[in-house]
């Protein structure tokens, strides 16, 4: 029998105690809202199979463990960490490798196969539609410019109009849900920079 909860307090704990303190977007609480907003999307979109809502829980609270240690491209060391951790933890290699095809479906752009890859997604970029997306988007503005990937205010602003622009929810639920507020934030975008 797999212990969900022991697996979530390992993994957790491994966050707050890992995570640079620069990440003020991808810390210990996108993995929390993550894994909250996979769940209720999954019950949302009638996902009942046991097995399937905890490889999904599993992989959300994995799907950002790669930045332990690397920035670009850490879903694929989620992966490794996900396959040197969970098999301690009862994890089959079938479980395993479902679990590392949802962390993968979460690289950007994204591409899932499969309603549960879409779930995970649409949980992942859940806040571009919600009413939390301005602080949200502050703490991403913070680690971006921590780590230099944008010079200023104005920069991260045209980054946000070019994703918004380009981004789409997967699952039926989330488009319902969220895609007019995602719409909503990007015409104020636009209109306070003049776009």
């Amino acid at each position: 029998m797999i212990d969900l909860k022991k697996i979530e307090t390992f993994i957790i704990e491994k966050l707050r105690r890992g995570l640079d303190p620069r990440l003020t977007y991808h810390g210990v609480h996108h993995t929390i809202d993550v894994t909250n907003e996979a769940l209720r999307i999954a019950s949302e979109e009638k996902i009942s199979d046991t097995e399937d809502l905890l490889l999904l829980h599993i992989a959300a609270l994995f799907h950002d463990t790669g930045f332990l240690y690397i920035y670009r491209d850490h879903e694929e060391r989620s992966c490794k960490i996900a396959l040197e951790f969970l098999p301690a933890f009862g994890l089959n290699t079938e479980q395993l490798k479902k679990i590392c095809s949802l962390i993968m479906a979460t690289k950007l752009p994204q591409r899932p196969k499969n309603i549960l890859e879409e779930i995970i997604c649409d949980a992942d970029l859940d806040y571009l539609g919600r009413h939390d997306f301005y602080t949200t988007g502050k703490s991403l503005y913070l680690e971006w410019r921590a780590y230099r990937f944008v010079r200023d205010e104005d920069d991260f602003h045209q980054k946000q109009i070019q994703f918004l622009e380009t981004h789409h929810y997967f699952t039926k639920s989330s488009n319902s849900l969220r895609e007019d507020v995602k719409a909503l934030h990007l015409a104020e975008i636009r209109k306070s920079v003049g776009a």
